[in-house]
């Protein structure tokens, strides 16, 4: 589908059921044309972003590092911004693991990827070969079922979740962060520290630091389809104390306010 006076080109496909529950929406076809090279801030989200690259290498700026030169990368669960340096025509696939499906699929400890963007290839055997016969495929369909079968083979032999971390990680998303880390450990029977060791461990961030992660990504949306003048209301309605709370935390995660960040988006 064409946008943007042809522009950008964007092609989607929700996965297939094997890999349904492990992404947290579509598989997604990326092709800018023609532009001009761009600087773009992501926010932290509750998830782990996957490119397979098919054009110019990125320039990925993780929180506290210089620019770094990347192909195909996974991202892990952050809590700051993270600046992405793209060529004025670039071209991937893009999709979005669960952190449990990350877990699932990459099969390492998640806190080894919060804070980072790595070379898929330290990540995902067989990368490689994969973006090869991704160049080589004429369209996205072809594309999107080489992903999806590539990702499907690394589930066959994979560990699954553990079952009380599936649930806590569950609870927090249901209650967009306002469960209490106390309240999760104690349906559990778990104590603090096993909670949030195997948290960690899965999800790649304490309990404490995901629920804030899922605070902040419910107001982005909110903020989104809203204005900047009803800032307390969105505050009120995602758990924030009240607007100098969500102006902090946007200030922590996004490195901006959360007016600027609505300009930007809109610019």
């Amino acid at each position: 589908m064409p946008v943007d006076d042809s522009r950008w080109e964007i092609a989607r496909r929700d996965p297939g059921a094997a890999l349904r529950p492990h992404l947290s929406g579509a598989v997604e076809g990326w092709r800018q044309l023609h532009g001009e090279p761009a600087a773009m801030r992501e926010v932290p989200f509750p998830g782990v972003p996957v490119i397979f690259n098919l054009g110019d290498p990125w320039g990925v700026e993780d929180p506290g590092a210089g620019p770094a030169r990347r192909d195909s990368f996974v991202a892990g669960l952050h809590t700051s911004p993270t600046i992405v340096h793209a060529a004025a025509t670039w071209e991937c696939i893009e999709l979005r693991l669960t952190p449990l499906g990350a877990h699932t699929i990459l099969g390492l400890p998640m806190h080894e990827l919060s804070n980072r963007t790595l070379d898929s290839v330290e990540l995902l055997p067989g990368v490689d070969e994969l973006t090869d016969r991704l160049h080589a495929s004429p369209s996205w369909d072809e594309r999107f079922d080489l992903v999806e079968s590539f990702l499907t083979r690394r589930l066959v032999e994979a560990r699954p979740a553990a079952p009380g971390v599936e649930w806590a990680w569950r609870r927090l998303r249901e209650t967009g962060g306002r469960a209490t880390i106390r309240g999760l450990a104690d349906e559990l029977g778990w104590s603090h520290r096993r909670l949030i060791a195997r948290f960690r461990e899965q999800i790649g961030l304490t309990p404490k630091a995901a629920a804030r992660v899922l605070r902040f990504d419910r107001a982005v949306h909110a903020l989104a389809s809203t204005r900047a003048g009803e800032l307390a209301e969105i505050a009120y309605e995602c758990g924030y104390f009240d607007q100098a709370h969500l102006n902090r935390d946007f200030r922590e995660l996004a490195g901006t306010t959360p007016t600027a960040y609505l300009q930007s988006r809109a610019a």
